[in-house]
Protein backbone atom coordinates (compact mmCIF):
# COMPACT_ATOMS: atom_id res chain seq x y z
CA UNK A 1 0.00 0.00 0.00
CA UNK A 2 1.18 3.41 -0.74
CA UNK A 3 2.41 6.20 1.79
CA UNK A 4 0.46 9.24 2.23
CA UNK A 5 3.93 10.99 2.48
CA UNK A 6 5.48 11.71 -0.82
CA UNK A 7 9.21 12.10 -1.17
CA UNK A 8 10.43 15.48 -0.54
CA UNK A 9 11.98 15.34 -4.10
CA UNK A 10 8.75 15.17 -5.76
CA UNK A 11 7.15 18.81 -5.21
CA UNK A 12 10.40 20.70 -6.52
CA UNK A 13 10.41 17.91 -9.88
CA UNK A 14 7.40 18.24 -10.32
CA UNK A 15 7.41 22.12 -10.54
CA UNK A 16 10.61 22.36 -12.66
CA UNK A 17 8.77 19.99 -14.98
CA UNK A 18 5.86 22.15 -15.42
CA UNK A 19 7.88 25.61 -15.56
CA UNK A 20 10.35 24.16 -18.13
CA UNK A 21 7.07 23.15 -19.76
CA UNK A 22 5.38 26.31 -19.74
CA UNK A 23 9.03 28.43 -20.77
CA UNK A 24 9.37 25.63 -23.84
CA UNK A 25 6.13 25.83 -24.94
CA UNK A 26 6.68 29.80 -24.83
CA UNK A 27 9.37 30.00 -26.20
CA UNK A 28 8.62 27.79 -29.53
CA UNK A 29 5.40 29.72 -29.99
CA UNK A 30 7.83 33.50 -29.45
CA UNK A 31 10.48 31.92 -32.04
CA UNK A 32 8.35 30.77 -34.75
CA UNK A 33 7.02 34.23 -34.77
CA UNK A 34 10.31 35.76 -35.44
CA UNK A 35 11.81 33.95 -38.02
CA UNK A 36 11.17 35.19 -41.42
CA UNK A 37 13.30 34.85 -44.93
CA UNK A 38 14.91 38.14 -44.62
CA UNK A 39 15.72 38.01 -40.88
CA UNK A 40 16.59 34.46 -40.22
CA UNK A 41 16.70 33.59 -36.73
CA UNK A 42 20.19 33.99 -34.92
CA UNK A 43 20.98 29.54 -33.97
CA UNK A 44 22.11 31.20 -30.28
CA UNK A 45 18.27 31.82 -29.48
CA UNK A 46 17.48 27.63 -29.41
CA UNK A 47 19.50 27.75 -26.38
CA UNK A 48 15.92 29.11 -24.94
CA UNK A 49 13.71 26.03 -25.98
CA UNK A 50 17.07 23.23 -25.72
CA UNK A 51 17.80 24.26 -21.93
CA UNK A 52 13.86 23.77 -21.40
CA UNK A 53 13.35 21.12 -22.96
CA UNK A 54 16.01 19.59 -21.06
CA UNK A 55 14.68 20.71 -18.13
CA UNK A 56 11.67 18.72 -18.67
CA UNK A 57 13.36 15.52 -19.84
CA UNK A 58 15.59 15.58 -16.40
CA UNK A 59 12.39 16.34 -14.32
CA UNK A 60 10.75 13.61 -16.24
CA UNK A 61 13.33 11.30 -15.47
CA UNK A 62 13.72 12.22 -11.94
CA UNK A 63 10.16 11.72 -11.19
CA UNK A 64 10.25 8.54 -13.48
CA UNK A 65 13.41 7.26 -10.82
CA UNK A 66 11.46 8.51 -7.16
CA UNK A 67 8.02 6.26 -8.93
CA UNK A 68 9.75 3.32 -10.07
CA UNK A 69 12.96 2.76 -8.23
CA UNK A 70 12.45 4.42 -5.03
CA UNK A 71 9.46 3.14 -4.35
CA UNK A 72 10.53 -0.87 -5.48
CA UNK A 73 10.58 -3.33 -3.15
CA UNK A 74 14.32 -4.82 -2.14
CA UNK A 75 13.80 -7.78 -4.00
CA UNK A 76 13.63 -6.30 -7.01
CA UNK A 77 15.59 -2.89 -6.88
CA UNK A 78 18.31 -4.19 -9.17
CA UNK A 79 16.70 -4.89 -11.62
CA UNK A 80 14.43 -1.25 -11.36
CA UNK A 81 17.52 0.30 -11.67
CA UNK A 82 19.17 -1.23 -14.40
CA UNK A 83 15.83 -0.80 -16.67
CA UNK A 84 15.18 2.65 -15.37
CA UNK A 85 19.04 3.34 -16.64
CA UNK A 86 18.58 2.19 -19.91
CA UNK A 87 15.42 4.01 -20.24
CA UNK A 88 17.07 7.12 -18.56
CA UNK A 89 19.83 7.06 -21.31
CA UNK A 90 17.57 6.60 -24.26
CA UNK A 91 15.97 9.41 -23.76
CA UNK A 92 18.41 11.24 -23.23
CA UNK A 93 20.09 10.08 -26.18
CA UNK A 94 17.26 10.85 -27.90
CA UNK A 95 17.20 14.52 -26.25
CA UNK A 96 21.08 14.76 -27.48
CA UNK A 97 20.10 13.74 -31.06
CA UNK A 98 17.05 16.35 -31.78
CA UNK A 99 19.45 19.21 -30.49
CA UNK A 100 22.50 17.88 -32.65
CA UNK A 101 20.29 17.60 -35.46
CA UNK A 102 18.39 20.80 -34.97
CA UNK A 103 21.51 23.36 -34.31
CA UNK A 104 23.05 21.75 -37.54
CA UNK A 105 20.31 22.23 -39.92
CA UNK A 106 20.00 26.33 -38.29
CA UNK A 107 23.96 26.36 -39.08
CA UNK A 108 24.26 24.55 -42.61
CA UNK A 109 26.22 22.20 -41.71
CA UNK A 110 25.61 18.40 -42.93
Amino acid sequence: MPENNPHPLRKPLLITEFSSLAVLLVSMAWLGNQSTAENPLNPAWLLLPAVASLGVFLSFIGLMYLRWVASAGDEGKPRHKLIFALLALSLLGIWIYSIANTWMSMTGAT
